[in-house]
């Protein structure tokens, strides 16, 4: 997952074509890839931002309603490129940045609960 945060403190979420709520980009590692390049590749495919320095990787947390061995690595972005204007697929319905303390109402907990780790320096939960 990914925190793409702006200049002016505003946070990329998205809205699945299949669940309700807003979330960070992001996805699974797939076969060969290391956690950094998937982060890539799911923001290019999800948001057209393309990562333009090295991801701070600010915490790895256990997920265990996924499966018993997955995790979410959590990046924050800060330096980016906008590729293009993202349209509505498939998969991702919406893409839109927000203010990271005006956030919308149906802003997934656990993206919250993220966002309010990154900014304020509270200690990370190590469970997704």
């Amino acid at each position: 997952r990914a925190a793409v945060i702006d200049e002016q403190e505003r946070v990329l979420l998205l809205r699945h074509t299949y669940t309700t709520g807003w979330f960070l980009p992001g996805g699974g590692v797939e076969r060969g890839e290391t956690a950094e390049e998937a982060l890539r590749r799911e923001l290019r495919e999800e948001t057209e931002i393309d990562i333009t320095a090295p991801p701070a990787l600010f915490g790895i947390y256990f997920n265990g309603r996924a499966s018993v061995r997955d995790h979410v690595f959590v990046y924050v972005v800060r330096s980016f490129a906008i590729l293009n204007l993202k349209r509505p697929d498939l998969e991702i319905e919406e893409v839109r940045w927000f203010p990271i303390s005006d956030l919308p109402p149906d802003t997934h907990p656990v993206t919250r609960r993220r966002l309010t780790e990154i900014t304020t320096g509270l200690t990370p939960e190590p469970i997704w």
